[in-house]
C-alpha cells in the first residue's frame, strides 16, 4: 500500500525551506516546485544568483559563500522558523573523493547546520543529497566491471575517500536521535543550470550545437562497453526533486536514524540508443559511424570557445561562455568510466514514490527546456 503523503508544518501552519544549492540542477526544481505548493516559503542558498531566478513572493535569495564560518552564521541568522533543510551542494575545489575534498565538504555543511541547528525549533527534516557514486570507488582498485544493481543497504566501499560518507556520518552525529533526515541518491542527473560542474545536459547540448552549425559528425567518444551496455542511471532533476519532498514529508518513513533512497528513473537505457535520438532531435544526420573510441570531447572541442560565442551572437542566446554550460573532461570520464553505477529503485517504489521517466525522454524534454530558456537554439 502506498504510503501517506502528510505534510508536517511549521509556525502558523506553514513550512519554510531552505535549499543549500539552489541555482543547481536539482535545486532549482526544487525551489520551482516548493514554492507553486500552498503553505510554503522557500529560501535558496548559492554564492551566485541564478541567471533566471524565480519570481515568487514565497522566494527568497541568499547569497552566501558557505566555506566562510563567519558569513555563514551572519546570512543564515534569521532563518529561525525553518522547518525544512535541502542539502544539493557540494564544494569541488579539490580534486573528487580527495581527503582534501572530504575535509571541505564537511566543513561547508558543518558551517550551515551550526548556523541553523541552535536557532531552527521548528526543524522537522534535513535531506541530503549524494549519488549512487556512494556504491564504487572510481579511482580503483577495479576488479572487475559485473552489472550490479546496488541498493540502499549494499555495504561502503573500503578503499580511497569518498565524501559522501563523510556527509552522511556528520548527519548521524548531529542529527540522530534528535531531527528526522535523509539521504537521496541520483545517479546522472537530467537537468539545466549554468552553475553546475558536472552538467550533462549543458555537455550534450552545446556538443549537438557546435556539431551542426559546423557540419561535424555528431559521434560518441569513449569505451565500446560504455558505448554498447547499461553502465549508469539517468535522474531527471524533476523526480530528484519530487523525491527529496516526498522523503522529506511522509511521516510513514521518518526516521531520526536516517534513510537512504537511491533516486533515478527506473528503466535502464545505453548510449547507443541515446544517440541517434539525439542527433534526429537537433536536425543533425545520423552518421554511419557514431562510435569512435578514440575521439576525445576535451581535445575536439576545447579551442571551440569563438565558435560558441558566434552561435551565441547569431542565434540571440543567452549570454554564455561555452563553460557555462559544458564540461568536456566530464564526458570524457563518463563515457569511459570503468565501474558500472546502477542502482534499484525497489525501496522507494515498495514505500508508495511512484514518480519515474524513461531517460531519452528526460533527455528531450530538458533540451526543449534550454532551448526555452535560450540556452541553445
Amino acid at each position: 500500500m502506498a504510503s501517506k503523503n502528510i505534510i508536517r508544518t511549521g509556525a502558523a501552519g506553514h513550512n519554510i525551506a531552505v535549499i543549500f544549492g539552489v541555482t543547481g540542477l536539482v535545486g532549482k526544481e526544487l525551489a520551482r516546485i516548493l514554492v507553486a505548493k500552498s503553505g510554503w516559503k522557500v529560501y535558496g542558498v548559492a554564492r551566485k544568483p541564478d541567471v533566471l531566478p524565480i519570481q515568487d513572493c514565497n522566494y527568497h535569495f541568499l547569497s552566501c559563500d558557505l566555506l566562510d564560518p563567519v558569513q555563514t552564521a551572519d546570512r543564515l541568522s534569521s532563518l529561525n522558523e525553518v522547518t525544512h533543510v535541502f542539502w544539493v551542494t557540494w564544494a569541488s575545489q579539490f580534486q573528487l573523493d580527495s581527503q582534501e575534498c572530504c575535509d571541505q565538504n564537511k566543513a561547508m555543511i558543518s558551517n550551515a547546520l551550526n548556523a541553523i541547528l541552535p536557532r531552527a525549533k521548528a526543524l522537522k527534516h534535513v535531506s541530503l543529497q549524494t549519488g549512487t557514486k556512494h556504491y564504487v570507488a572510481l579511482r580503483g582498485p577495479f576488479v572487475d566491471n559485473k552489472v550490479r544493481y546496488y541498493d540502499e543497504e549494499s555495504p561502503r566501499v573500503s578503499t580511497g575517500y569518498n565524501f559522501y560518507y563523510t556527509l552522511e556520518d556528520l548527519l548521524k552525529e548531529k542529527l540522530t536521535g534528535k531531527v528526522v533526515w535523509s539521504v537521496n541518491r541520483p545517479g546522472l542527473i537530467l537537468g539545466s543550470s549554468q552553475r553546475t560542474l558536472f552538467n550533462f545536459m549543458g555537455s550534450l547540448c552545446v556538443y549537438g550545437t557546435i556539431c551542426r552549425h559546423l557540419n561535424l559528425p555528431f559521434v560518441f567518444g569513449g569505451t565500446r562497453e560504455c558505448w554498447e551496455e547499461v553502465v549508469i542511471d539517468g535522474s531527471d532533476a524533476r523526480l530528484v526533486a519530487e523525491q527529496h519532498i516526498w522523503a522529506s514529508t511522509n511521516d510513514d518513513i521518518s526516521s531520526t536514524n536516517g534513510q537512504a533512497f537511491n533516486a533515478i528513473n527506473g528503466p535502464s537505457f545505453t548510449w547507443k540508443e541515446i544517440w541517434p535520438a539525439f542527433a534526429v532531435k537537433f536536425g543533425m544526420e545520423v552518421p554511419e559511424v557514431m562510435f569512435l573510441p578514440n575521439f576525445l570531447f576535451s581535445t575536439t572541442m576545447t579551442d571551440k570557445g569563438g565558435v560558441w560565442e558566434e552561435i551565441v551572437e547569431k542565434e540571440g542566446l543567452s549570454r554564455t561562455k561555452m563553460e557555462d554550460l559544458a564540461n568536456w573532461t566530464f564526458l570524457d570520464n563518463l563515457f569511459r568510466c570503468p565501474v558500472k553505477m546502477l542502482a534499484t529503485r525497489e525501496k522507494a517504489d515498495r514505500l508508495g514514490f511512484r514518480s519515474s521517466h524513461q531517460t531519452l525522454d528526460s533527455i528531450m524534454y530538458w533540451t526543449d527546456c534550454m532551448r526555452n530558456e535560450r540556452l541553445i537554439p
